[in-house]
This record gives C-alpha cells, sequence and structure tokens, in this order.
C-alpha cells in the first residue's frame, strides 16, 4: 500500500536513496542538489542506514570515489548539478567506458557562464555523449519513482552502465508536492540485492580496471559500450513494466499526451511539460487538436519509438531548454530530426529554445508556439526552424 506524503524533490530522491540503503555515497555540496547529500548525511547520523557516506573535496573526487567503490563491486551513489557535473567530465567517461552502473542525481542547473543558478539543460545535456543513461522526471513523483527504477537499469547484466536521473532544479527539487512513497521493504524487495559479475574484492581471480587501452582491443571497447546503451532500451521497459505491476504506476520511453489524434504538438522533457499540458487542455476546449510528448528517457534515445508516435502529427516544435551553439538548433532538436527522418510522411519541424538559465515559460508562451505550428500546417511554409523564446530584443520573435 502506497504512503500519501508531501516532499520536495530533493527529499524525495534522499528518501528512495534511505530506502535502498546504498553501500557508498560520495558527496560534496552544490546548488541547487546539495539537500541530497544534507538529508542523506542525516539519515547516516540517525543511524537508519549503513551506507559509508565519504565527504570529499570536489565533485571531480566524488564522482572518483564512485568510480573506486563500484570497480570494488559496492552500490555507489552521489548527487551533483552545474558546474559540479561539469567538473566530473572526465570521471563521467570513465565510470561508462569501465561499466561501473553509478547512480547520479543531476538537479539541472544552468552550466557557468555566466554564473546561473536556475533551472535549465544544460548541464546534463552537456554530458549526452559520456555514456550515461539519462532520465528525466516532470514532477516530484518522477524524481522518485525514475530513481526507485534506476539501479535495476543499470545493473542489468548486459547493460552495465552508469545512470543519471535528472529533475529540474527549484522547480521541482525545492517545490512540495502530493507523492506516493512506497514502503521501505517493498523498494528493497523491488530493487534487489546487487551481485556484479566483475568487481575487484570477491573474486578468486586476477582483474584489471581502467587499464591503459591500446590500439588493437579500445576501439571494440567502445563498440561494447555502444551495444549496452542499445541494451539499455529493452531494460527501461523491462524495469518499468516490473514497476507497473509492483506499484501501478506506468512509464515507458516518453508519455504521449492526447496525441492520438493531434495535427499539432510539442515534445519537450521535464518540468514545463506541466504547462504545456494545462494549455494543451485549453486548446483543444476550443477545437484545436493539439497534442504533447514528453520525453523521459533521453539516453538510450528512443528513435524509431519516437518518430512513430510523430508520424501522424503535422507540425511539431522541439522545445530545448539548452542551447546547442551549434547554430542550427539545440540538443533534443538534433535527435527528433534524426528520428523523424525517415518517416515517408515527416512532420514539420521547428526549434525553440527556451527558459535558458530559468527564464519563465507560461501557458501563454506555449499558446504562441502552437499557434505558430497551426500557421505552419496551414501553410506549409515552415519559415525560421531555430528560434529563441522569451529574450528580450529589439528583433520581433519568430513566433
Amino acid at each position: 500500500m502506497s504512503i500519501r506524503e508531501r516532499l520536495s524533490g530533493n527529499e524525495a530522491v534522499a528518501t528512495a536513496m534511505r530506502q535502498i540503503d546504498p553501500d557508498v555515497f560520495a558527496a560534496f555540496p552544490i546548488t541547487p542538489s546539495t539537500e541530497i547529500p544534507q538529508y542523506f548525511a542525516q539519515y547516516v547520523a540517525d543511524g537508519r542506514v549503513g551506507t559509508e557516506y565519504v565527504t570529499v573535496e570536489s565533485e571531480h573526487s566524488s564522482m572518483s570515489t564512485c568510480v573506486g567503490a563500484a570497480a570494488a563491486g559496492a552500490r555507489a551513489v552521489t548527487a551533483t548539478s552545474s558546474c559540479g557535473l561539469a567538473l566530473m567530465y572526465e570521471m563521467l567517461y570513465v565510470a561508462a567506458s569501465a561499466r561501473l552502473p553509478i547512480t547520479l542525481a543531476c538537479v539541472n542547473r544552468t552550466l557557468t557562464g555566466p554564473i546561473n543558478i536556475n533551472n535549465d539543460h544544460s548541464d546534463s545535456m552537456g554530458a549526452r555523449d559520456a555514456g550515461w543513461i539519462q532520465l528525466y522526471a516532470e514532477n516530484n513523483q518522477e524524481a522518485y519513482d525514475n530513481f526507485l527504477q534506476a539501479m535495476r537499469i543499470a545493473e542489468t547484466p548486459d547493460v552495465r552502465l552508469p545512470i543519471m536521473i535528472c529533475q529540474d532544479g527549484f522547480i521541482t527539487s525545492h517545490a512540495v508536492e502530493n507523492i506516493l512513497l512506497e514502503s521501505d521493504e517493498d523498494v528493497k524487495r523491488f530493487v534487489g540485492e546487487y551481485r556484479p559479475e566483475h568487481a575487484l574484492i570477491g573474486r578468486d581471480t586476477p582483474l584489471a580496471v581502467g587499464p591503459y587501452d591500446t590500439c588493437p582491443f579500445c576501439m571494440e571497447h567502445k563498440v561494447m559500450l555502444a551495444e549496452a546503451m542499445k541494451n539499455a532500451k529493452r531494460a527501461v521497459l523491462d524495469v518499468a513494466a516490473d514497476f507497473e505491476r509492483s506499484f501501478g504506476r506506468k512509464y515507458g520511453f516518453f508519455e504521449e499526451y492526447r496525441l492520438s489524434d493531434a495535427e499539432v504538438a510539442l515534445v519537450l522533457i521535464g518540468s514545463t511539460a506541466g504547462t504545456a499540458k494545462a494549455c494543451v487542455d485549453a486548446l483543444r476546449a476550443q477545437g484545436v487538436r493539439a497534442g504533447l510528448l514528453k520525453l523521459r528517457v533521453f539516453r538510450p534515445f528512443p528513435a524509431e519509438e519516437l518518430a512513430a508516435a510523430l508520424s501522424g502529427v503535422k507540425a511539431v516544435a522541439v522545445m530545448d531548454k539548452s542551447e546547442g551553439n551549434s547554430a542550427c538548433g539545440g540538443p533534443l532538436f538534433a535527435e527528433v530530426s534524426a528520428a523523424c527522418y525517415e518517416l515517408e510522411r515527416r512532420p514539420k519541424l521547428i526549434d525553440v529554445v527556451y527558459g535558458l538559465a530559468g527564464r519563465d515559460c507560461t501557458t501563454a508562451d506555449i499558446e504562441r508556439v502552437f499557434r505558430r505550428l497551426l500557421r505552419i500546417a496551414e501553410t506549409g511554409e515552415t519559415g525560421a526552424r531555430y528560434v529563441h523564446m522569451g529574450q528580450r530584443s529589439n528583433r520581433e520573435e519568430a513566433l
């Protein structure tokens, strides 16, 4: 029986960590994820977990500690944001290439510079090619549920990849919402015990971790990592199916909101989905066939499934909460465009970069995007495909 509670997103994730009781938590604080290690440190002090809590001198050391712990066969977790994730950058690749299923709570915050502590997705999107599985949450419930599923996904034998569970800084991390928690016993039963096949400790045969990889072998290991990410697609769905059987809440690669008969639709990630859903409902009441695809799993990217979901839509706006600095759009737009390329009837696609460094996005803003899509669907003329929404400028926005 689920337990009704009211928690912030940070406390929800810390609660999930406490219920799982990992072997090692390596922590260095950074806003807005600081509360997660703060809550967990109290659990350690109160004797509610048996976790080895390691205080370190930087986020690079935090991930290095997790790498060492995971290589020894321990379940290792950490939390970070923004520049903290960037400081881990080298070790993110080490963790993935060594196939260590570390779990990281990423509370998304703008990546400096200029210095800013508010939300966008530039930190985790900057690490999108590091070999980590990435799940994103719309609200506190999803942040909690994603964390409960994370270790089982990452520890799947033919996956064994690190995973980051992302939520929007301050918007979900510090906002208190109603939430359903599961009992400690049910969580432990669902997550299960970790029995690593390859670890430095508890083996009778020698094992090397992180050696210099010479030309005759390195590419083969890179390909094995790529194959593991493909395998992660199945693992995500398998774990989600068991989660639904266990707790009644359903998850997949993405959520389709009023999308089945939509003529115009948005694709986006994170907490903005709540705002977009309210706008979709209002437009539907006016007879507009608007819809939404909220992406939950960004890595592995569900290209075929996403393309199929958008195949009947006339015009789509991909909303990037991160600037790609590519001169042609953001990272989500690049992935969605590539996914839809092979469709016989491709929707008209535009990219709307929005919400950078915490810039507000309202239902009125979302409606402007939908109105632009309706014009595209009617005329077939896309116009400017890559626009920024919400910035102060003397130039008129192309929306």
